[in-house]
């Protein structure tokens, strides 16, 4: 499998991930790897997807979360429950107001980390995109002949963003005082919201 943008910010993720960190949720996990990560941590991780056969392949694969075939814009999340919430290029597949539903979904001190994909429209986010061209290219031809045993076929729907950066820094803004939102390269960005202790 050639190179992996989301995959290249697990390590950036798990930085975030609080101390005695005990019960994670992973939002569109697709193939479960971040979520396996987490549990190799002692983490009790439920891991959702709304595609029903990457649901099926992540738990053929095994590896320790709870895999739930669900859609979390209308799932009972039970509410102060997760230390930690992660949202690996998913966010932009259902309406930003759902992190609102993850917010109240986190313990006290519990994080809420996204790693999101944005509409590119402005002269920042080109720069950024030419940037990230020479970089992309160079990772992609170092782990070209990397295999990656255990995979499955199977992969999770994709889907273009909506929202421009500027966008989604206005509605955390408003959803989730005090986020902190900063570009990466590999056209993402990283929003991190720590609730009150």
């Amino acid at each position: 499998m050639p190179f992996d943008h989301n995959d290249h910010y697990h390590r950036t993720l798990l930085r975030r991930v609080p101390p005695g960190c005990a019960r994670a949720l992973d939002v569109g996990c697709g193939a479960g790897r971040f979520a396996r990560r987490l549990a190799a941590r002692g983490i009790e991780v439920d891991a959702v997807d709304p595609a029903a056969d990457v649901i099926e392949a992540a738990r053929a694969a095994g590896g320790g979360p709870r895999f739930l075939h669900a859609d979390i814009t209308d799932m009972e999340l039970p509410e102060g429950h997760y230390d930690f919430v992660s949202c690996l290029a998913s966010i932009h597949h259902v309406p930003f107001a759902t992190v609102s539903r993850l917010r109240r979904a986190l313990a006290p001190g519990g994080v809420l980390a996204v790693l999101g994909c944005y509409r590119e429209t402005s002269a920042a986010d080109l720069a950024w995109s030419l940037a990230a061209v020479p970089v992309n290219a160079v990772a992609r031809a170092a782990v070209a002949v990397r295999e990656r045993g255990g995979e499955s076929g199977v992969r999770a729907p994709v889907r273009q963003p909506e929202m421009s950066l500027a966008e989604i820094r206005g509605e955390a803004a408003g959803l989730l005082p005090g986020a902190r939102i900063r570009r990466l390269l590999f056209w993402r960005y990283l929003l991190v919201h720590r609730e009150p202790a």
